[in-house]
C-alpha cells in the first residue's frame, strides 16, 4: 500500500524502450485479475455511488483556464498566470523533427513522472525535462507494490530495466494471500493471484523498496533530464501553441507539452480546474480513514508462505505483508475523523502496555483488544519510532472534470488519486504514462498535441475510474460491510463465539 500523496521520494515505476507500442497495448489489455474485476465491479460501484452526484451541476470545462470570466477571487494570481501568455516569445516550428524535437515537461519525479520520462527517453523526436521541487533525491520511503499489470508493462518496455527491478523484488503474488477473521485468525478467503498471472504469461505481483526503484529509474535517464530545486506552481499557454511552466522560485521553463505528475495536491490540476491546491476547495476529500503503518524486522510463523493477509472485524481492519529481507509492514485502518493524529495524541499511553511500546504500539494494542493474537504479536514487536500515522485522502473519479487543456494534461494521483487497498495507485500512473507516450510518439506536428492528449483521456478514463471506484468501495465494504460472524464451535463441547457483534 502507498499513501495517496505522491512525491519525489516515493519512486517508482517503469518504462523505457518505446519501440514496442503494440506490445504495450497488448499489455494494457492483459491487465491483472484485480484490474479486470475493477472494470466491471468498479464501474458498477462507480455508477451507483459516485457518478450521479458528480455529474450534477457541472459547468462546461471546454474553455481555456484563466479566461476573464473564470477568475475567482483568492485565486486570481494563479489563473492570471495561466491566461497571460508572453506575446514576444518566439514560437517553434509546427513540424516535429530530430533537430526540433517535441519538448515534454513533466512536473514531478514520482511514480508516474519517472515512468513517463523513461517511456519517452528513447524517442529521437522527443526531448524530456522532469521538473522536481526537491533539491536532491534521498533514500526515503518504504516498499511499493507492483502488481502483475505493472510488471508486465515493465517487461515489455525494457527487459534490462525489468531485470534490474526484478533483482530487487520480493514476490508475493505466488504465495498465499487473502482475508482472515480478525478475531479468530481463521482464513475467510484466499486470493489466487498466481494462477491468473501464470495463465497469461505475466510476472507475479511483487513489492520493491521505493529507494531502490527510484535509483534504477533515475539511472536510466540521461544527464540533465531531471531539473531539481523548484516545483511547478502554475502554467501559461503560449499563443502559438506550447506552454510555460511557472516555477515556485520565480523562474520559467518552456516546452511544447506539460504533464502534471505532481500528486494528489497537484498545482497543475489546481490551475486547470480553477481551485485551490489544498483544503476544502481542492476537490480532494478525506476518505474517512486514518492509517497507522509500521515497518520492522520480523519473522512470523508463516514466513515465506504468506504474502499478505487482511484481518477484518468491527469498524477497522489490519494488514500484514511480507516485504522481503526479513522485514514486514503492517497497516491498521481505522474509521476516524480527520486530524486524529493531533486530537487523539493525549490518548496515547506514555508507558508500555502488555509488552507494547509506549505511544502508538500501546495505543493500537488497546484499539485491537480482543483481536487475533497474530496482530498483537507484530504490534508488540514494533517500536514507536517504527510507526507513522496519516489520514487518507482521495478524489472521486474525474468523469466530468478535464484531464487535459490545450498542451497540458494530468497523470496519476493528480487526476485519479485512489485509496491504497488494491495496490494500484502506482500501477495506474504507470499505465497513464504508457498511453501518453504512445499518443505523443508518432506526432508529426505540435498542433496535434491537444488531440493526442484528448485521446489519452478517452483511453484511460473508464479503466482508471473503475479501479479508483473499486479501491474506495473496497475500504467501505471492509469497514462497513464485513463483521466477525457468530460461530458455533463443537470442540470441547458447544461454544458460542461473537454473538455480541
Amino acid at each position: 500500500c502507498r499513501a495517496v500523496e505522491s512525491d519525489a521520494c516515493a519512486p517508482i515505476d517503469p518504462p523505457t524502450d518505446m519501440q514496442l507500442p503494440m506490445n504495450v497495448r497488448r499489455s494494457a489489455r492483459r491487465s491483472s485479475c484485480l484490474a479486470r474485476v475493477g472494470a466491471v465491479a468498479g464501474a458498477t460501484a462507480l455508477l451507483l455511488h459516485v457518478a450521479r452526484p458528480w455529474f450534477a451541476g457541472r459547468e462546461s470545462t471546454a474553455n481555456f483556464v484563466g479566461t476573464p470570466n473564470s477568475l475567482r477571487s483568492p485565486l486570481n494570481r494563479r489563473f492570471t498566470a495561466v491566461a497571460t501568455a508572453t506575446a514576444e516569445v518566439a514560437v517553434a516550428s509546427d513540424q516535429i523533427t530530430d533537430e526540433e524535437p517535441l519538448h515534454v515537461l513533466v512536473a514531478g519525479a514520482g511514480v508516474g513522472g519517472l515512468a513517463l520520462a523513461n517511456a519517452l527517453g528513447n524517442m529521437p523526436r522527443i526531448k524530456v525535462t522532469v521538473i522536481e521541487k526537491t533539491s536532491a533525491f534521498k533514500r526515503f520511503g518504504g516498499p511499493i507494490q507492483l502488481a502483475s499489470n505493472a510488471m508486465m508493462n515493465l517487461k515489455e518496455l525494457n527487459r534490462e530495466l525489468y531485470d534490474k527491478i526484478e533483482a530487487k523484488a520480493t514476490w508475493t503474488g505466488n504465495l498465499t494471500n487473502g482475508i482472515k477473521d480478525g478475531i479468530r485468525s481463521e482464513w475467510y478467503a484466499m486470493f489466487d493471484l498466481k494462477t491468473p498471472a501464470a495463465d497469461r504469461g505475466m510476472p507475479f505481483t511483487c513489492v520493491v523498496e521505493r529507494p531502490d526503484l527510484q535509483d534504477i529509474m533515475l539511472a536510466e535517464l540521461g544527464q540533465g533530464v531531471v531539473r531539481n530545486g523548484a516545483g511547478v506552481d502554475s502554467y501559461t499557454h503560449l499563443p502559438g501553441g506550447g506552454v510555460i511552466a511557472n516555477l515556485d522560485d520565480g523562474t520559467e521553463v518552456r516546452g511544447d507539452v506539460l504533464i502534471g505528475a505532481d500528486g494528489i495536491w497537484s498545482s497543475i490540476r489546481a490551475t486547470m480546474h480553477k481551485n485551490e491546491v489544498r483544503g476544502d476547495g481542492s476537490g480532494a476529500t478525506y476518505s474517512g480513514y486514518t492509517v497507522y503503518a509500521g515497518e520492522l524486522n520480523y519473522k512470523p510463523t508463516d514466513n515465506g508462505e504468506v504474502g499478505y493477509k487482511v484481518y477484518i472485524g468491527p469498524s477497522q481492519y489490519f494488514v500484514v505483508t511480507d516485504i522481503g529481507k526479513g522485514q514486514y509492514q503492517w497497516y491498521a485502518f481505522l474509521a476516524k475523523p480527520v486530524g486524529t493524529a493531533k486530537s487523539e495524541a493525549p490518548l496515547k499511553p506514555t508507558e508500555e502496555v502488555d509488552g507494547c511500546a509506549a505511544g502508538n504500539p500501546a495505543y493500537l494494542r488497546e484499539v485491537f483488544e480482543g483481536w487475533s493474537f497474530e496482530i498483537h504479536d507484530i504490534i508488540r514487536a514494533t517500536r514507536d519510532d517504527e510507526v507513522q500515522q496519516r489520514d487518507l485522502y482521495d478524489r472521486p473519479p474525474s468523469l466530468s472534470e478535464p484531464w487535459h487543456e490545450g498542451h497540458v494534461a494530468l497523470l496519476g494521483d493528480a487526476i485519479h488519486a485512489m485509496m491504497p487497498n488494491l495496490g494500484q495507485g502506482g500501477c495506474q500512473a504507470m499505465e497513464d504514462a504508457i498511453v501518453i507516450s504512445e499518443e505523443l510518439e508518432n506526432l508529426s506536428r505540435r498542433s496535434e498535441v491537444p488531440d493526442a492528449l484528448a485521446k489519452y483521456k478517452e483511453r484511460r478514463l473508464i479503466r482508471s475510474a473503475s479501479v479508483q471506484g473499486l479501491s474506495r468501495f473496497a475500504s467501505d465494504i471492509i469497514i462497513r460491510g464485513f463483521d466477525t460472524p457468530a460461530k458455533i464451535s463443537f470442540d470441547d463441547g458447544v461454544k458460542f463465539e461473537n454473538f455480541g457483534y
